[in-house]
């Protein structure tokens, strides 16, 4: 049995491109790339996903993978997987911004863990968003929509030399604007509510002077602020959701 050169090259590229393009999306895509995932799941389903499609993409350029036009062509997988990823990064990080928005309005800024997204010590509000929007994300199968989104994604933009544009890369960045809007209107009940609170407690000191605000204030303002929480969390579902259509519009605009 003999094999040519350019065969081996044809067989190799079939299945590194995919592979690289696979595996940055679950490197930066949210729970996949969550630390307590160990990289060997990461890698082995990355490895299984592109043994599935490879068969199945558009035929990619014969390119030798360690020239210069393999060079490039791994670089522009990369970038594309990791950019389906980022976008859905922002999508979490946007619910981690307001837990911290209500987090120190509160009076719980102190109170941090690891946020087992991330990696980092955040506030404890900001990782029950957390907790609860990776458990809508999974509810809504968004873990499968993401694969499917990015497996399309090699029909839709299929494996060359050339990738994603100048324009894709500043969609790109400028729907990082939209993680800060979404974020504040999820936190605006809370925050605004518990400015009211503080302002009530400044009517309270200068009413009766002797009372101490800082034994009466506290506590109040937290109890208040865990009821607060209780009464938006009914809110927090649509307007997940509605982040996340946003999110999966962008990522297939930019891989057409």
């Amino acid at each position: 049995m003999y094999f040519t050169t350019a065969e081996i090259t044809a067989w190799v590229g079939a299945l590194l491109w995919p592979f690289l393009r696979i595996s940055a999306m679950l490197i930066a895509a949210p729970l996949f790339g969550a630390g307590t995932v160990s990289v060997r799941i990461r890698v082995g389903l990355a490895f299984i996903l592109a043994l599935v499609v490879a068969p199945l993409i558009p035929t990619p350029p014969a390119v030798e993978p360690l020239s210069l036009a393999g060079l490039a062509i791994a670089v522009q997988q990369v970038v594309i997987g990791a950019s389906i990823g980022f976008i859905l990064q922002m999508v979490f990080s946007a619910l981690t911004q307001a837990g911290e928005s209500i987090a120190l309005s509160m009076g719980l800024g102190f109170a941090s863990m690891v946020d087992p997204q991330q990696g980092v010590q955040v506030p404890v509000v900001s990782t029950y968003f957390v907790i609860m929007a990776t458990l809508m994300f999974l509810a809504l199968n968004g873990h499968v929509a993401i694969i499917e989104l990015t497996l399309q994604s090699f029909y839709t933009m299929p494996i060359a030399v050339d990738g994603l544009a100048r324009a894709d890369l500043w969609a790109l960045v400028s729907w990082g604007s939209t993680m800060f809007v979404y974020g504040l209107l999820v936190a605006m009940p809370a925050v605004a509510s518990m400015l009211l609170v503080n302002l009530s407690m400044g009517v309270i000191t200068r009413a009766a002077p002797q009372l101490n605000i800082f034994a009466v204030g506290f506590p109040m303002m937290i109890m208040l602020g865990f009821i607060l929480l209780m009464v938006t969390i009914p809110v927090l579902m649509p307007q997940f959701t509605e982040l996340l259509a946003n999110a999966f519009e962008l990522m297939g605009r930019i891989t057409s």
